[in-house]
């Protein structure tokens, strides 16, 4: 008996860090079959994060993430797609990144797309703003190294300034340069 193949899909996923103002956003397309696991490296790859840390997903009331590393009732997000957990536009779910910092990230399905072969995916399409340097204490921290950067007289400068480099722009968004590294996943 032949296997009837599943139509896959393109979702367009809107991901914005919660807490942060003005936000800190990217706009991605992905395969349907793409999994929570290979999404995860994606996001990585996108927000501009280390994979220095763990991470979750929370969906529909269900935790994904990588069983291995994690306690309590999760499961594994090796096992699963989008396409399995996402039925329709206007769903959304979160990702946390960094349990100490907490990056809570907010994915909202914008739209949900017919493939074209043109296209290499996974894609990303528009966003705005850097994303935080790692280790630098959530939402709180960033917004304090933002206000320790905007004063040279500050004490604290020139060691955040040692800690982040000093070509940090928090309003720098490369989208060929994020492309180019998605085009190797």
């Amino acid at each position: 008996m032949k296997k009837k193949s599943v139509e896959k899909r393109i979702y367009q996923l809107k991901i914005t860090l919660r807490g942060i103002r003005p936000p800190i956003w990217r706009r991605i397309q992905v395969r349907s079959d793409t999994s929570l696991y290979l999404l995860h490296h994606i996001l990585q790859t996108v927000m501009g994060w280390d994979r220095a840390h763990l991470h979750e997903f929370f969906v529909f009331g269900d935790s994904y993430g990588d069983s291995k590393f994690m306690e309590g009732e999760v499961l594994e997000e090796k096992n699963v797609t989008l396409g399995q957990l996402i039925t329709g536009e206007k769903e959304r779910f979160r990702y946390l990144y960094d349990f100490g910092d907490s990056w809570e990230h907010e994915i909202v399905v914008e739209k949900i797309l017919p493939m074209e072969s043109e296209i290499r995916y996974p894609v990303c399409i528009k966003g705005k703003r850097a994303c935080p340097p790692e280790d630098c204490g959530g939402a709180p921290g960033y917004e304090n190294l933002l206000e320790v950067l905007k004063d040279p007289s500050d004490p604290e400068y020139e060691d955040v300034l040692d800690w982040v480099s000093s070509d940090f722009d928090p309003e720098e968004f490369n989208l060929e340069l994020i492309n180019k590294i998605l085009a190797r996943t």
